[in-house]
């Protein structure tokens, strides 16, 4: 399924391209329905660069030439019938409604970009570590973090020694001490996080099995890493405070918790009744 694959590859991957690419990449980020009719001389014009730069950018894209990269890009206005391929940005005054409206919407186009992109080869050989994990450690800076303690909340219910680092200092200190028998799962927006990266080092260094959640485009995190699972999400402006990223990050956690416990499941079923029952004492517990 290729359903926005071209346009969200060309948002990705804008910061790794060339000056002259980016002023290419950008108009074609701004105007798909125009670039899609534009013969490849006139968006080298429009764009005050040439057809051999326009044919780089796209082969730098994984695409052979520009017919190509036409024929995806189009594919993607059609398949979202009609609608916006971008996610909204929120203005200073916008009002209530608009602002419910594009939270809203953003949120959904992250889970669904998120899907349309899966690759299922990768989503199987993540789950199949995680099914045989002695240990699952993961690890996160920021508001990927919480998602890291989400995912220990959730394989903690399955009888799965998980753990949940985001303190630097504290990742480095359980990195350390994992096995070849044991997956790290990293989970960083950029894929760039300096601190998250240093960590990653040395779960390598141990042997351990890695995992990244990260955004979908090639960077530093999913280069290194042996599974990756990418989300798609745009953060700018007042949205940059990782609203629908965390949002795809989720997504992902809740997509492998489900079909590990799937898998597993009359081998923890058990588990999952202790944790249940005992989260129902918890709440009538009176004081």
């Amino acid at each position: 399924m290729f359903l926005l694959r071209c346009y969200l590859n060309i948002k990705e991957s804008y910061e790794r391209l060339s000056a002259s690419e980016k002023r290419i990449a950008k108009y074609i980020i701004d105007n798909p329905n125009e670039v899609v009719r534009l013969p490849i001389s006139e968006l080298a014009d429009r764009c005050q660069t040439s057809k051999p730069t326009v044919v780089r950018l796209c082969k730098t894209l994984g695409y052979s030439g520009y017919k190509e990269l036409c024929m995806y890009l189009n594919a993607d206005i059609m398949q979202n019938e009609g609608g916006e391929l971008s996610y909204k940005d929120i203005n200073p005054n916008d009002n209530t409604i608009e602002i419910v409206a594009k939270v809203s919407e953003n949120n959904i186009k992250a889970i669904q970009n998120t899907v349309d992109i899966m690759d299922y080869n990768e989503l199987t050989r993540a789950v199949d570590l995680l099914c045989h994990a002695r240990r699952i450690d993961f690890y996160g800076v920021g508001n990927s973090g919480f998602v890291a303690l989400d995912a220990q909340n959730k394989f903690l219910r399955i009888n799965k020694i998980a753990t949940a680092q985001i303190d630097p200092h504290l990742q480095i200190l359980t990195a350390s001490n994992l096995s070849r028998d044991d997956v790290a799962v990293f989970i960083s927006y950029t894929g760039e996080t300096r601190d998250l990266l240093e960590t990653l080092d040395i779960v390598k260094s141990t042997g351990a099995s890695t995992i990244s959640i990260t955004k979908h485009g090639k960077n530093s995190l999913s280069s290194a890493c042996d599974v990756n699972l990418f989300m798609v999400s745009d953060e700018s402006f007042i949205r940059s405070g990782a609203m629908s990223s965390r949002i795809g990050q989720l997504c992902i956690v809740d997509i492998l918790f489900s079909i590990v416990t799937s898998r597993l499941y009359s081998e923890i079923k058990p588990y999952l009744d202790r944790s249940m029952n005992a989260s129902k004492k918890k709440k009538t517990l009176k004081i």
